[in-house]
């Protein structure tokens, strides 16, 4: 399998981490949706990352399409989420609240370095979302006491929110203050501080 796309996104970030976690042997082309745009779109007409090529040749597009094939064949009792249920559905709450935090992180991103004028309006908008987000996730972990979200073992909601905080903090370290969302942080660094993740990992490099 190739996976494409670098690993300063949070998505192809939780997509290697859950690759290497299910033992799924890839090559990683750590191409740019900006320089690179000429050798994704032979695979993905969207110019977006993850994608991911299988042996097979076919492809697969954006993280959770991804991963819902990585945990169809996953062997019994691996998958890194409920496989029904409301536990299942908690689980991708906390994955979709995570990516669309990491999402509007990325929009903060492109607004700050390519628009010459800077709407302050979505600037503000897109802020406003990312700390509701936050406070959500705050409250949601902080009610949890296990060293897990939904358990002892690690799992799809964990990378992604991970992810989504390595990120936000590394593009907008003036949005943390060392005093909010303590839970919530101490989840993501302990989670950094795991050999999957230290491995799997780059700086962030904003587009110019």
């Amino acid at each position: 399998m190739i996976l494409i796309g670098q690993y300063d996104s949070p998505f192809v970030r939780r997509v290697a981490i859950a690759l290497t976690l299910y033992d799924r042997a890839f090559e990683h082309r750590p191409w740019s949706v900006f320089g690179d745009a000429d050798k994704i779109a032979p695979f993905n007409p969207l110019i977006r990352v993850p994608t991911l090529v299988l042996d097979s040749g076919d492809v697969l597009i954006e993280s959770a399409m991804i991963l819902d094939y990585l945990d169809e064949q996953a062997a019994p009792g691996r998958a890194l989420i409920a496989s029904a249920g409301p536990a299942r559905r908690e689980a991708l709450k906390v994955c979709a609240l995570a990516t669309g935090l990491a999402d509007k992180a990325v929009a903060l991103v492109y607004e700050r370095v390519l628009h010459k004028e800077k709407s302050q309006a979505w600037v503000d908008r897109c802020t406003g979302q990312v700390e509701r987000v936050l406070d959500v996730l705050e409250a949601d972990r902080a009610a949890r006491p296990a060293p897990y979200w939904f358990g002892d073992s690690i799992g799809h909601a964990d990378i992604a929110v991970a992810c989504a905080l390595r990120f936000a903090r590394e593009a907008h370290p003036q949005v943390f203050a060392q005093t909010r969302w303590p839970s919530l942080i101490g989840h993501a660094d302990r989670c950094e501080t795991l050999p999957v993740f230290a491995a799997i990992v780059q700086p962030f490099n904003p587009p110019k």
